[in-house]
């Protein structure tokens, strides 16, 4: 009898490891990570209109709407375009380490289970959605770059195919499963080459296509409302938390140190961006001290989950003063008019937090990674030097290609007129602060007869 109930019993246990296999296998949704997920892709979204207020307050107040809607549009544009095959060419399989299949062409697999190769813990679709947040503000940054005097028709073109031929292959050669770049060994933890270095070259080769605004050098092209400018470098700060952190992809320790350095760097570049200005131009200035952090959380993104809170200070502090020195000095010096400074932020921005990966980086805050250069791996390094001369090259010829090839059906340089006018008015037809400026027209015509009628009746009873 108790050989029968242990033949029994065991037969039982030999049915189950089977099971019991599959289910250490499988991945399994955490709904911790999921929410964490869900949150970060809501801040990063939100990076979005904070560049639009950021953009918009240093543009001329006859630009405003027109360079606020170009980021706007974007987020409308490329949500579609990712869903419909963006997603799908950055992280579908992989063909030839290049580009990925078109086996998600419409969101197609993209489901609620989580993914072996991209998200072990999270449904598909929200790291898909996560993903999509940072194709909507890559192609955004570029418009600091072409304010002021590009054609909304040719910007829509444009936009649609620089996302489709240059930042999706790239994302599949950086965070694509098999792609080259991530199979040099190089690091980017966040996106500065594929979201920083692609938007900054890009945005810097389609001022040199475009040519300088109307004036350019001739007449004063301030800023027409910083605390705008203030509040939307204050919104992405705060979304960037969601930008590096969010990338742990998990709510561990991983993404713990990614916010930590991400808000240190900052402000270390805020600080070395106003210094430098003080020493330069004798004043520190509120737009300084906004363009510094932003140039210091550019600069840490590539190697937030890779470096230590001290590294941190000194990418930051070195990120604050090269992108000062990029935009007060060599932009000068060259003379190509990036309007709002995106190559000099975003494109040397992100090339020296890409080498500082490579300089910075160690296993002892991320052990998946590699050690850098000051822990004794040169050859990573190699890679990052590599990838950043990879996407120069692909994101500046890319762009220069697509530019002609959209200026061949549509006219992508607004006429001397147009820009006169501004983009507000010949592009969409409307005026950022017209109901302000009638108000005051009014209270001051209401002023000056009010002011005439009690000077007449002064006059009325000197006169009695």
């Amino acid at each position: 009898m108790r050989t029968k109930k242990f033949v029994l019993i065991l037969t039982f246990l030999l049915l189950l490891i089977p099971g019991m296999a599959w289910a250490a296998d499988a991945t399994v949704v955490d709904t911790g990570d999921t929410t964490f997920l869900i949150i970060s892709s809501a801040l990063v979204m939100l990076m979005t209109p904070g560049l639009a207020l950021f953009y918009g307050g240093m543009v001329r107040r006859k630009n405003v709407l027109s360079t606020m809607m170009q980021s706007f549009i974007i987020i409308a544009v490329i949500s579609v375009q990712w869903v419909l095959i963006g997603y799908s060419l950055a992280f579908g399989p992989d063909i030839g380490h290049i580009i990925g299949g078109l086996d998600h062409v419409g969101f197609r697999g993209v489901g609620m289970e989580p993914s072996p190769d991209y998200a072990t813990t999270v449904p598909l679709q929200i790291f898909a959605m996560f993903q999509l947040m940072f194709a909507i503000i890559t192609p955004a940054l570029i418009t600091g770059s072409i304010a002021e005097r590009m054609r909304f028709p040719a910007f829509l073109a444009f936009i649609v195919l620089w996302a489709t031929l240059i930042y999706d292959p790239l994302a599949h050669w950086v965070w694509g499963a098999d792609g080259w770049i991530l199979n040099l060994g190089a690091l980017d933890f966040a996106g500065g080459t594929v979201v920083h270095i692609s938007s900054g070259v890009s945005g810097l080769v389609a001022a040199l296509v475009l040519g300088r605004r109307k004036g350019y050098g001739k007449e004063p092209m301030l800023p027409h409302h910083l605390p705008m400018t203030i509040l939307g470098a204050g919104l992405l700060w705060f979304g960037w938390f969601g930008f590096n952190a969010g990338s742990a992809l998990a709510a561990n320790g991983l993404a713990t140190n990614a916010f930590v350095v991400t808000n240190t760097s900052a402000a270390a570049a805020a600080l070395s961006w106003v210094f430098a200005e003080w020493m330069h131009h004798g004043k520190p200035t509120a737009l300084g001290a906004a363009s510094g952090a932003v140039g210091g959380l550019v600069a840490i993104t590539p190697a937030a989950g890779f470096v230590t809170p001290l590294s941190a200070i000194v990418i930051g502090l070195v990120g604050g003063a090269v992108c000062y020195l990029g935009v007060s000095i060599l932009k000068s010096r060259l003379g190509y008019d990036d309007s709002l400074d995106a190559f000099g932020c975003h494109g040397i921005g992100g090339t020296w937090g890409a080498i500082a990966t490579g300089l910075f980086a160690t296993t002892a805050i991320n052990p998946g990674a590699a050690d850098g250069l000051f822990y004794g791996n040169p050859s990573l390094l190699k890679a990052q030097l590599i990838s950043i001369a990879a996407t120069y090259v692909f994101a500046g010829a890319g762009t220069f290609l697509i530019l002609k090839a959209v200026n061949a059906f549509i006219r992508i340089r607004a006429t001397g007129d147009e820009e006169l006018a501004g983009l507000d008015a010949t592009m969409h037809g409307e005026e950022a602060y017209r109901d302000l400026v009638m108000a005051s027209s009014v209270s001051r015509s209401v002023f000056r007869e009010k002011t005439a009628e009690s000077t007449t009746v002064s006059a009325k009873g000197e006169t009695a």
